[in-house]
């Protein structure tokens, strides 16, 4: 009896697997409209019951209007793609930075194997009326190379596409430098393109040349696969050892910040791309001021420009050692609800009704506040506190608690905010808590802020970043010969102080109060 059981599990088995072979899920999967609807439905209901600024920068009867506008698209089977576009396009409307959408996971590692199979293989760096190549992945094309101005792709000109894509891009208020900059961040404009307008055996390129001569050629899609050039390359590089666990923690925490100093030249660069928990930034900080101070650095470039933000105690901590008064996070912050009617699709519900049981309390207008941040002044550090003058860089990547940062010293006569306007909203944003909410009939997610933070409400609500005091933006020049235009223009600002300062006498100094 054992011996036929013996046989007979792995049959079992091998039934069960193809069967659910069978059932397997498949990208092109489409869903009922009565799924789609369900779906939609929760969407909407948990942004109108839980989301802080859904009426901040559009109107309760527009978002009403893009609500039904969405719903009206579902009337027939969809895949995931095609629901997913018409909730990003919805929820772009809401125009808030914060709150974004997202594949399911089993797409998301769908196109994790189709990504390494077929690409849109130009990276473009796109401002105002300008479509500039900033890499091309056909490394051999001799034609259409870095710097090279692209007027049109497959007969639609560069503006009716920027134009389209900003549909689907969420941004704080109005600000339209983040989503410029979005579509010039590494690969972004090709996979939002790809989804939009789909993949093509074969793109049309209408090109300027860099004699300004209008020119037009075709381009295939890449494929890394046959990449023969890049696997050679790979093939006759010599193995490198693997980093141990303690470098491949100071890789990682050197990507997020670094100080370099020119002690000659007392100026000090800090490089600052996060301002998340996990990368020591309390120490790093400490460490750097100390260290500006010993060697008496008198000017510091502060560069922000891919700080997408993060937690609010280390961007408080910094503002700290720069600012010259005190200061508070915002005025208001604030969430509108604590329980919702479909909390077991948001993530970390429990959790966060907790942190806002003892955090935030609700008055009499209904709302739950912050008080602790509403009311809570605080100091310039005095020890190592940085006297010179700063510069900080600033552009459309610059966001959330970036923008805090830079909105709160950006009036001091020693600080100088050099670029372009932040990615995030002068006047405040809505983060926070940001749990993921996954739909449950399509798996499809997106982001919920749960706080409302009005950061100055003596500021005008113009649904604009932090504004530059110089501004420096980019050229087709600058992006072919691959400059950083904007630290050339501060290095010749220091160039500038320090001549001024041999003529008068005057000397910036750094020193510790």
């Amino acid at each position: 009896m054992r011996r036929r059981w013996t046989i007979f599990l792995p049959v079992l088995f091998l039934m069960a697997a193809c069967g659910t072979n069978k059932h397997a899920w498949s990208p092109a999967k489409k869903y009922s409209p009565e799924t789609l609807g369900k779906d939609y439905a929760i969407y909407r209901q948990i942004l109108e019951e839980a989301h802080p600024g859904l009426y901040w920068y559009t109107s309760k009867d527009s978002m009403d209007r893009y609500f039904e506008w969405g719903a009206a698209q579902l009337t027939d089977s969809m895949d995931e793609p095609a629901f997913r576009k018409v909730l990003m396009y919805v929820t772009s409307k809401i125009n808030c930075g914060h709150t974004s959408v997202r594949y399911s996971d089993r797409y998301s590692n769908y196109l994790d194997t189709v990504r390494r199979g077929r690409l849109f293989p130009l990276s473009l760096k796109v401002w105002d009326q300008n479509a500039v190549i900033a890499q091309n992945l056909h490394r051999q094309d001799s034609v259409l190379t870095r710097g090279t101005i692209i007027r049109a792709i497959n007969g639609r000109p560069m503006r009716t596409i920027i134009d389209s894509l900003f549909n689907f891009i969420p941004t704080d208020g109005y600000n339209t430098t983040h989503k410029y900059q979005a579509l010039s961040n590494r690969g972004y404009f090709g996979s939002l393109y790809s989804s939009i307008y789909g993949f093509d055996r074969l793109y049309e390129i209408d090109y300027t040349d860099t004699l300004g001569n209008h020119k037009k050629t075709w381009l295939k899609p890449y494929y890394p696969g046959l990449d023969s050039t890049e696997r050679a390359s790979i093939s006759q590089r010599p193995r490198e050892p693997k980093p141990s666990r303690r470098e491949r923690r100071n890789m990682r925490r050197n990507a997020v910040r670094l100080l370099k100093i020119d002690t000659a030249g007392h100026v000090a660069m800090m490089d600052l791309n996060s301002f998340s928990r996990g990368f020591g930034l309390r120490s790093f900080f400490r460490r750097s001021f100390r260290t500006m101070r010993k060697h008496d650095i008198r000017y510091l470039v502060i560069d922000v420009r891919g700080n997408g933000g993060g937690s609010v105690t280390n961007s408080t901590l910094l503002t700290k050692y720069l600012a010259d008064h005190s200061f508070k996070v915002g005025d208001s912050l604030y969430a509108v609800t604590k329980r919702k009617k479909y909390g077991r699709y948001i993530q970390h519900d429990f959790s966060n009704r907790i942190f806002m049981s003892f955090f935030a309390f609700r008055k009499k207008d209904g709302l739950y506040h912050f008080t602790y941040f509403e009311k809570h002044k605080f100091d310039p550090r005095r020890k190592n506190h940085f006297d010179g003058k700063a510069y900080i860089l600033t552009g459309g990547n610059s966001f959330s608690a970036t923008t805090l940062f830079a909105g709160t010293v950006r009036e001091q006569e020693n600080v100088v905010i050099v670029g372009e306007e932040t990615g995030g909203g002068a006047y405040g944003n809505n983060a926070w808590l940001i749990p993921d909410v996954r739909l449950p009939g399509t798996g499809v997610g997106f982001r919920l802020p749960l706080f409302r933070l009005v950061i100055n409400k003596n500021n005008p609500k113009t649904g604009k970043g932090v504004q530059p005091e110089v501004f420096s933006g980019p050229t087709p020049e600058a992006i072919r010969h691959g400059k950083d235009y904007k630290l050339d223009d501060v290095l010749e600002l220091i160039k500038k102080d320090k001549e001024a300062a041999k003529v008068t006498g005057n000397q910036v100094l750094s020193t510790d109060r």
